[in-house]
């Protein structure tokens, strides 16, 4: 598969965003999907911007599919693309090969939510190109962004019309083009005035790391980050010293646990633990799959007792479920 894309991790200066958006394509219907290319890609619309977000590029351009000739029914009318239109756009490959000397030498991503860099990495290795990244790197979901600038509740999600009404930016070309709607992601990134919300990267995890050193961990604003190497089964995560550790993100010790970890549902976990000089700390585990088995992202935050006491609540209702279902067993076998 060859070296991974170094330039994509970017330096902290001088580096530009690529704002990207991706149109794929899919068949009308499900049993002619192909599993390695559910989606695949048909137009690809990209913005440059250097650091201080002024534009320096554009790109845009249709590929041919080979997979899925004919544009899905749907798909179609919503981005006003057509069958005949395919024919004349340019291979996945010499596409990418065009779109990457275009990209640069330092950037990082931005898209509009999460799924644009899982599908493009899906339709490269499909087309048997080198991996953008062999381990998981930072971008920035604009879509995020927003919300953390603009919204009371920063875990709500708009869709990108939503926050260019609500930013009044003049709707000067149609939506639902990969051109148009990195244009207008473009935009709304030059509405976020507040320097450090662009501190708020996320993390891409289409290739989970495979050994320890290759393990994400990052410290945030207010919060640290920790993206573990695949494990064959929650078991085996679960039994992983760095996994379960809660050690203060700030000084560095590691805490006693007011909270041991706890089961909120089979991909859940929560502790509670107590820093002498910072204070309450939670910690949150999700459990995801992987192409082999799965991988742990583990968040470390530190709280008020208000918010403990709503974790330590929640513990408590489990608890109780539990034993009522118990209960309910035994009762049953009598």
């Amino acid at each position: 598969m060859g070296r991974e894309r170094q330039n994509i991790y970017g330096r902290k200066k001088n580096v530009n965003y690529v704002v990207l958006d991706l149109e794929w394509n899919q068949p009308d219907k499900s049993e002619l999907v192909n599993p390695d290319l559910p989606f695949e890609i048909v137009e690809v619309g990209a913005i440059l911007l250097n650091e201080d977000r002024q534009v320096i590029g554009e790109f845009t351009q249709i590929v041919k599919p080979v997979v899925y000739s004919e544009m899905n029914r749907i798909t179609g009318k919503l981005i006003q693309l057509h069958t005949k239109e395919l024919k004349y756009g340019k291979s996945f490959t010499e596409t990418m090969k065009d779109f990457f000397e275009w990209c640069g030498e330092n950037y990082i991503f931005c898209t509009w939510g999460t799924q644009d860099l899982t599908e493009l990495q899906r339709n490269m290795k499909y087309h048997g190109m080198p991996p953008l990244a062999t381990r998981p790197f930072p971008y920035l979901d604009v879509q995020k962004l927003f919300s953390i600038a603009f919204e009371e509740e920063r875990k709500v999600r708009r869709s990108l019309e939503y926050a260019v009404d609500y930013l009044h930016i003049e709707q000067d070309i149609p939506f639902h083009r990969a051109f148009s709607d990195a244009y207008y992601t473009a935009k709304v990134m030059g509405e976020i005035k507040e320097v450090s919300v662009f501190e708020n990267y996320s993390y891409d995890v289409f290739h989970v790391p495979t050994r320890r050193e290759d393990e994400v961990n990052v410290l945030f604003h207010d919060y640290a980050k920790y993206i573990s190497r695949e494990f064959e089964d929650k078991t085996a995560a679960m039994q992983d010293r760095e996994v379960i550790s809660t050690r203060c993100y700030l000084c560095k010790k590691n805490l006693r646990k007011k909270i041991r970890w706890f089961a909120a549902n089979p991909k859940h976990f929560y502790s509670i633990s107590v820093c002498d000089k910072h204070g309450l700390m939670k910690g949150k585990i999700r459990l995801k799959k992987s192409e082999n088995g799965i991988y742990v992202v583990k968040t470390q935050k530190f709280i008020s007792q208000e918010e403990a006491d709503e974790i330590i609540a929640k513990r408590d209702h489990i608890r109780e479920l539990r034993r009522e279902k118990r209960k309910a067993g035994t009762g049953n076998k009598k």
